[in-house]
């Protein structure tokens, strides 16, 4: 295989023009070569000379390709990923990684056989506001954290047009949605969990999947993580709030990639990535007199590229992903227990 990575995408919906398409063009290292698009043929007007595949089965035999995505409906993902895995291709996966954690080791297992990669699409380990988190985490101002809470919070009464979450089917439902997310996140810092507890509840007229979820994740020298989305929420609450033994720490969620995407900005955009000002996390610490202090800390630039970076590197040079498949089976095991 050359050092350039040529690459596929299943879908060219909106996942597939705004959270991998662009960053595959953009990377040197990656070559964007072909999507599937049953219906409308859109690719090439923004990508010119992409091949679009009328099926899936096509893009998946095309022997150049070395490196596929699969950002297909969740059900959809383990079953896909098995095909191109036995055809010879590395693949990228959306969230939900696979609806079991069975399903996810028969995959890992089955790409080293195979000697391929598999790579799970966390992206949103590299947003901006929980940029921020991590790093006041890891600064240790806050002392012994004791009680932390991130959380995913919308007003979407309606019923979603998209079947697959709306429809009681594996891996739907808001658990199976933002569920990986919210756990990606709190398992980068703060690792397995010793025990879980799960809520699940279904709140819209005429839902039949839950729309609502709180998960309480107990960790050693009595840390408290609780994850919680709804569907329900008009006005959303701090979607980061950590207490430790010195103080404090509160930020909404306010990265703006994907809203910049939608609206078409591009990469090279100087303003790609950055909070809109008013966003910044509020830091309060108590000092040595019992006062307390508090500072505004604003947040990193949010960017996905190095996502596709760690791909790369996994690929070329054997760097380990920061993904691990052991994050991932602890991220199912808790959404599927």
């Amino acid at each position: 295989m050359n050092t350039e990575i040529v690459t596929g995408i299943m879908a060219f919906g909106m996942s597939g023009k705004v959270f991998h398409a662009p960053f595959i063009d953009k990377h040197p290292g990656f070559k964007l070569h072909a999507v599937t698009e049953r219906n409308q043929k859109n690719a090439a007007a923004i990508y010119p000379g992409i091949i679009s595949y009328d099926t899936i089965e096509d893009l998946i035999a095309d022997e150049k390709i070395d490196l596929i995505i699969i950002n297909t409906p969740n059900y959809t993902h383990f079953d896909y990923a098995t095909k191109a895995l036995k055809a010879g291709k590395h693949i990228l996966v959306e969230k939900p990684f696979t609806a079991t954690s069975a399903e996810a080791k028969e995959i890992f297992d089955l790409a080293k056989s195979v000697g391929k990669q598999v790579f799970v699409y966390q992206n949103r380990r590299w947003d901006s506001d929980f940029g921020s988190v991590r790093e006041v985490i890891e600064s240790g101002q806050l002392g012994k954290l004791n009680e932390v809470h991130f959380r995913f919070d919308r007003y979407r009464a309606d019923i979603g047009p998209k079947t697959f979450k709306e429809q009681p089917i594996a891996a739907s439902g808001l658990i199976y949605d933002l569920g990986p997310h919210l756990l990606d996140q709190v398992i980068s810092i703060f690792g397995k969990p010793d025990s879980s507890h799960k809520i699940l509840g279904e709140n819209r007229k005429d839902t039949k999947v839950n729309d609502y979820f709180s998960i309480h994740l107990s960790y050693p020298n009595s840390v408290n993580v609780f994850v919680h989305a709804n569907l329900l929420v008009a006005d959303p609450l701090p979607a980061f709030v950590l207490h430790g033994s010195h103080g404090s720490f509160i930020k909404d969620r306010s990265d703006v990639q994907e809203e910049q995407l939608l609206q078409g900005m591009k990469l090279t955009d100087p303003m790609y990535g950055v909070e809109l000002p008013g966003r910044a996390g509020k830091l309060t610490l108590i000092d040595e007199q019992g006062n307390k202090v508090q500072h505004l800390i604003p947040s990193l630039k949010g960017d996905y590229i190095p996502l596709f970076e760690a791909m790369y590197q996994r690929i070329t040079n054997q760097v380990a992903y920061p993904i691990t498949e052991e994050q991932i089976i602890t991220q199912l095991e808790i959404l599927e227990s």
